[in-house]
């Protein structure tokens, strides 16, 4: 039979793959001002050498979760690991500016396949009560990670950036290894099914045509006609794809995950959570090795607190879920996160360390309190056969929300700053407080963050209003169930063979 700690394996598994494509973002990002110099590159690139990953993901995500559902999860979780290994390899051997945001983009899909289907392989181990607490444990390694990357790719900064990259290769070895040994197919989809070329393509060129004019509006004006044009071709483009779905038998994208209360507002609340607080690290490396000169190990230890706070909290707010329910845990730790950014709105050159260390407590603590309640409650909400796409769905409107907020900050900040200004206040060629620039930079730091404040709020509000759990085609169900239960007899069978 399938080992009762089966559970616990997968979660191993994917656990890991969290920690590898979440440590190395968040080394990344301390990071940045040492790439900038080293390969005399500019701010806007390296701005999307972070936006474009995000991008990529967000695109990814949703289709590759379809074909999990359809092929299985296992085979494309192993790719994923090994394409992130090879991805940061080249990473690591990148000469440019141009080099390295290419080989990103080899380090998302490899991401795309793991993080479509982590959730949904965690998903299928585990009972419905113990769901919460598993992606709670999830979301403690991410907050783990969070908070190790910084100072990990602050000491390694010191050895030159591309440590950062080459250290992910024998991790990512050994967990390929581990996974490709470990993890068991338990899924096996309905017979018969087809992939949607049609609505794919759709999806993807409207979301890429959206994303790119979010991201570029606000640097080259949204009043721009090619900014205009971009959201016209888009929004014409997902118009097709709502209708083409609609009427497809087998969509990539499920339509019946936004016709339903409960799921519609835990998306929308997810990518109003990510507008909030995907640029707060961003930024707050700006500030603190900008304004406040700092080195990058110094500047990775102070922006641990942030995620430390969400790493206590995650686990326990994801247990409480099971008993519970989400809606009301959910909707407070947005609030509380929308407290903490409150209290960054009102950063000064002359900020206390120790005040900034308890907001980003606070806005930790309400992100952990959200995540792994809100997730789960996705998760338990569809049918077996529709989580791959469910998880896909919640990391697109997670990352889109990303996209969002670091294209809308990046905006607001560079509208009262120029270009070679805000440049060198990063690389540190403008040391301290000095400059006319700061005061501009500071100006459009504080607006940053209480914009990202209104829509934690929103976040709030819409994560209040969803409603009872969706009932699926019982019919549907029972065939997915009964084949669920069949597969894991094979699967047994198989394992005792072996042993005999």
């Amino acid at each position: 039979m399938v080992n009762k700690n089966y559970k616990w394996i997968a979660l191993s598994c994917t656990t890991l793959g969290t920690l590898f494509s979440v440590l190395n973002g968040s080394m990344l990002m301390i990071t940045l001002p040492d790439i900038m110099k080293s390969l005399n590159t500019s701010m806007s690139l390296i701005t999307w050498i972070i936006m474009g990953y995000m991008l990529a993901l967000t695109v990814l995500v949703p289709s590759i979760g379809r074909i999990a559902d359809m092929y299985g999860r296992k085979k494309l979780y192993v790719s994923g690991f090994a394409i992130f290994t090879v991805g940061s390899l080249l990473c690591g051997l990148s000469t440019s500016g141009v080099e390295l945001l290419i080989f990103r983009l080899v380090q998302a899909v490899g991401g795309s396949l793991m993080i479509a289907n982590s959730t949904a392989i965690v998903t299928d181990a585990f009972a419905k009560n113990e769901l919460g607490m598993a992606l709670g444990i999830n979301s403690m390694v991410v907050s783990v990670a969070s908070v190790i990357g910084p100072i990990l790719g602050g000491f390694l900064a010191g050895f030159g950036w591309r440590m950062i990259f080459y250290i992910n290769v024998p991790i990512g070895i050994i967990g390929t290894l581990w996974a490709w040994f470990q993890l068991k197919e338990l899924h096996v989809a309905p017979r018969g099914q087809h992939f949607d070329y049609a609505g794919t393509m759709l999806f993807t060129m409207g979301m890429l045509l959206f994303l790119i004019a979010l991201s570029f509006g606000g640097f080259m004006g949204w009043s721009s006609p090619y900014i205009i044009l971009l959201f016209v071709f888009s929004i014409i483009l997902l118009g097709v794809f709502i209708y083409v779905e609609n009427r497809t038998d087998q969509p990539m994208l499920d339509l019946r995950l936004f016709k339903t209360r409960i799921l519609a507002f835990a998306f929308t609340s997810t990518m109003l959570n990510g507008i909030a607080r995907g640029a707060v690290t961003f930024l707050l490396i700006f500030y603190l090795q900008g304004v406040k000169a700092m080195d990058p190990l110094k500047a990775g230890i102070f922006l641990a607190p942030f995620a430390l706070s969400m790493m206590v909290t995650a686990p326990i707010s994801g247990w409480l879920s099971d008993r519970f329910g989400a809606r009301m845990l959910s909707s407070l730790g947005l609030l509380i996160s929308a407290i903490g950014l409150m209290g960054l709105s009102t950063i000064s050159v002359n900020s206390s360390l120790i005040g900034l260390v308890m907001w980003m407590l606070i806005m930790g603590f309400g992100s952990g309190m959200f995540a792994s309640p809100n997730t789960s409650e996705i998760m338990r909400s569809v049918p077996e056969d529709k989580r791959g796409i469910a998880s896909g769905t919640r990391t697109m409107m997670n990352n889109a929300g990303q996209v969002v907020s670091i294209a809308l900050s990046m905006g607001i900040i560079s509208s009262g700053i120029s270009a070679q200004a805000m440049q060198a206040l990063f690389v540190g060629t403008q040391v301290g407080s000095q400059g006319l620039a700061v005061g501009s930079f500071i100006r459009g730091l504080r607006e940053a963050f209480f914009i990202a404040m209104i829509f934690s709020l929103l976040a709030a509000f819409m994560s209040y209003l969803r409603g009872p759990a969706p009932k699926w085609d019982e019919e549907e169900t029972q065939m997915v169930a009964e084949e669920a239960d069949a597969n894991l007899d094979s699967v047994n069978k198989i394992v005792n063979t072996k042993n005999i």
